[in-house]
């Protein structure tokens, strides 16, 4: 996988795209995102998105208005972080700590958006691994990237 290499990238400092760093900044993330478990984590989120984004339908739970729009809303915001990791990883990396987030508001919803305050156990079991396994790969995500940083400097 190769990515532009333009000086616009950069932002408002177009001196800064000609920096030696920036150039080894830009490769280090080519090696990460190429990656064989960058690959893999990247897809698994949007697969675990697009799960979420369903799962009201999978698990029978979608008569239930609150928690079938929470899932969906949830769902394809986690699949479009993936998407954008897979497609444009050089601009979305530093988004990957917002699953662990989405992934948390997935474990506890179940109790807070239902209007009981208390869901079916299909729904709870759902939402709780969904949200486990959302969570558990911002985590890998997150991890590939400060990995990778941490090994370029030595």
């Amino acid at each position: 996988m190769s990515y532009p290499h333009r000086s616009s990238d950069v932002g408002a400092h177009p001196e800064m795209g000609s920096h030696p760093e920036m150039a080894e900044m830009r490769e280090r993330l080519e090696r990460t995102a190429s990656s064989g478990p960058a690959i893999a984590v990247e897809g698994l989120i949007l697969l675990t998105g697009l799960y979420a984004a369903i799962s009201p339908w999978v698990v029978h739970f979608s008569i239930q208005p609150a928690i079938t729009v929470n899932n969906l809303i949830v769902g394809i915001t986690v699949g479009l972080i993936g998407l954008g990791l897979a497609l444009a990883p050089e601009r979305m990396f530093r988004l990957a700590w917002a699953l662990v987030p989405l992934g948390v508001w997935l474990f506890i919803s179940p109790w807070v958006v239902t209007l009981t305050h208390g869901a079916r156990a299909g729904i709870v079991w759902n939402n709780c691994w969904v949200g486990a396994v959302t969570a558990l790969l911002g985590l890998a995500a997150m991890g590939l990237t400060i990995g990778m940083a941490r090994r370029g400097r030595r």
